[in-house]
C-alpha cells in the first residue's frame, strides 16, 4: 500500500544517480496493468493520468465553490509549486526515464494524498471528487514493486495547520501544475517507453 511505498521513499533521499531493481512483492491487483513490464505499466499509467487530469482539476474547482470556480486563473496559479524536473528526452536511457518517473510518481502520490486528506475534512460529502482523488493516487503506485536506490525525492509542501481557504488554494495550485506536468510527461515519455 501507500505507507510502505512512502516509507521506502523516505529512506532513499541521497541525491545520486539511481537504478531500478525488480523486487517480487505481494498484493498486485488482478488487472491488466499489473501484468505488463514496468516500462509498459509506466507508459499506461502516464497515459491514464494524462487523460483524466483535466477532469479531476475541473471537478476539484467545482467542489471548492466560489471564488475558486470563477477565479481559477488567479487563485490556482501554480507559480510557487515545484514538481520534480524532467531532464529526460526521447534519446535518454530507459534507466533515466524510469528514475524520472519514479520521482514524479512519488511526488504525485504524496501531493495527492495531502489533497485527499484535506478534501476529506473540507468536503466530506463530495463522493465523486474523493473517489477520483483516491483512484488517481492509487494510479501513481506501480504494481510491480521496484526499489530505487540513491535517488533524491522531493515532496510537496504540507497543508497541515493552514486555513481552509489556503488548503483549497494549495490543492488547486498543485492540481493545475499536475495537469501541465503530466501532459509534458506524456509528450516526452510515452513515445520513449512505447514498444
Amino acid at each position: 500500500g501507500v505507507v510502505p511505498f512512502v516509507a521506502l521513499l523516505l529512506l532513499q533521499r541521497r541525491p545520486v544517480a539511481g537504478r531500478a531493481l525488480l523486487v517480487n512483492g505481494p498484493g498486485c491487483p488482478a488487472n491488466s496493468l499489473c501484468r505488463d513490464s514496468v516500462e509498459r505499466q509506466t507508459s499506461k499509467q502516464v497515459a491514464l493520468l494524462n487523460a483524466t487530469a483535466q477532469d479531476l482539476f475541473s471537478l476539484y474547482l467545482k467542489c471548492q465553490g466560489e471564488p475558486f470556480s470563477s477565479e481559477s486563473d488567479r487563485l490556482c496559479n501554480p507559480g510557487d509549486i515545484v514538481f520534480p524536473a524532467f531532464r529526460v528526452n526521447r534519446t535518454s536511457e530507459k534507466k533515466e526515464v524510469m528514475v524520472a518517473m519514479y520521482k514524479l510518481f512519488a511526488f504525485l502520490n504524496a501531493s495527492l494524498g495531502n489533497i485527499t486528506r484535506d478534501q476529506e475534512e473540507l468536503n466530506p460529502t463530495a463522493k465523486e471528487l474523493l473517489d477520483r482523488l483516491h483512484n488517481t493516487t492509487k494510479t501513481t503506485l506501480l504494481c510491480k514493486h521496484y526499489n530505487v536506490f540513491q535517488v533524491a525525492v522531493s515532496y510537496g509542501e504540507s497543508s497541515k495547520g493552514k486555513s481552509a481557504f489556503k488548503k483549497k488554494q494549495q490543492g488547486c495550485q498543485v492540481l493545475r501544475k499536475y495537469v501541465q506536468v503530466i501532459a509534458q510527461a506524456a509528450r516526452v515519455l510515452l513515445p520513449h517507453l512505447s514498444p
